[in-house]
C-alpha cells in the first residue's frame, strides 16, 4: 500500500507539471488509483480479519467468567433512615422508634459464559441488608430501651444474558438483562406474619464498561435491581443502580 501511494503522489506531481496531460499519464493515474484503493480495501479486510481471529481465539480458550463486586442501596437509604423523636411530650408518654440504620450495600458474585464475543449467559448471587435498633424513649426523648438487633436481608438468585455491543482486545460495553428469585428474610415480621418472603426480581444493566488485559479486568455498570409483588410487598426497587467488580477469565 506504501508503494501505490508513493508512486500514486509521483505521477500527480508529474501530471500538476505538465501543460498538457498526455493519454498515457491520465490511464497511468487512473491505474495508480484503483490500485491504491485496492490496497486499502484488502489492508482493511486483513485487519476485521485479525480483529475475528483475536476475539475467536480468545473467547474459545477462556469461555468461562468469575467476578465479584459491589453495588449501592440508594433505594434503602431514601426508605429507610432515622425519623427522629418527640421531646415535647410528658415524661409519660413512651414511644418506640427505629434508629441507627446501617447499609451493607449490595455485595455480589456472579459466573458467566461466552457463547462468542457478542453473547453470554450467566448467574447473579447477589447479598444486600439493613440493620437498626429498634429505641423506647420517654416524651421528653431520654432513651429507656435500645434493642440492636433488627434486621432484613435480600439475597437474590437471578440469570441474565448479556449482550455486548461494543468489544475490542482490552475494553468492551455491553447491557444485560436478568430474571430470577429474591428471598428476603429477617427479624421482623410483615403484614401476612411471615418472617421470610419469596417474590421474583429483575437485573437490569443499561450501560457495562469492562476494561482489562489478560485474564483480568474490571468492570462498572449503570441499571437497577427491582423486587416486589404487589404495593405492598416491595424489597427493592431502585436499588443497585451503580456497581463496581473486579473478574478473571478461565
Amino acid at each position: 500500500m506504501k508503494n501505490h501511494f508513493l508512486s500514486l503522489l509521483i505521477l500527480c506531481s508529474t501530471l500538476a507539471t505538465a501543460q498538457v496531460p498526455t493519454r498515457y499519464a491520465i490511464d497511468s493515474m487512473h491505474s495508480e488509483i484503483r490500485d491504491f484503493r485496492d490496497s486499502i480495501r484488502t489492508e482493511i479486510r486483513s485487519y476485521k480479519d485479525s480483529i475475528r481471529e483475536v476475539r475467536r481465539h480468545a473467547y474459545d480458550s477462556l469461555p468461562h467468567e468469575l467476578r465479584i463486586g459491589w453495588g449501592d442501596q440508594s433505594f434503602e437509604t431514601l426508605v429507610w433512615y432515622d425519623p427522629g423523636h418527640t421531646t415535647i411530650m410528658p415524661p409519660s408518654y413512651h414511644a418506640t422508634y427505629n434508629e441507627h440504620f446501617r447499609y451493607t450495600q449490595h455485595i455480589f458474585a456472579e459466573y458467566l459464559y461466552n457463547i462468542n464475543y457478542r453473547y453470554c449467559f450467566g448467574l447473579i448471587v447477589d447479598y444486600s441488608g439493613v440493620l437498626w435498633d429498634e429505641v423506647l424513649r420517654d416524651g421528653t426523648g431520654r432513651e429507656l430501651n435500645r434493642d440492636p438487633n433488627h434486621c432484613f436481608h435480600n439475597i437474590a438468585i437471578v440469570p441474565e444474558v448479556r449482550f455486548s455491543y461494543l468489544h475490542t482486545e482490552y475494553v468492551s460495553c455491553y447491557s444485560s438483562l436478568g430474571i430470577g428469585l429474591n428471598i428476603n428474610t429477617g427479624t421482623e415480621l410483615d403484614y401476612k406474619k411471615r418472617q421470610t418472603a419469596l417474590a421474583p426480581v429483575v437485573n437490569i444493566s443499561l450501560f457495562g464498561f469492562r476494561a482489562g488485559k489478560g485474564r483480568w479486568y474490571g468492570a462498572i455498570e449503570i441499571g437497577g435491581m427491582i423486587s416486589l409483588l404487589n404495593t405492598n410487598e416491595v424489597y427493592m426497587i431502585g436499588s443497585r443502580i451503580f456497581t463496581a467488580s473486579v473478574g478473571v477469565r478461565l
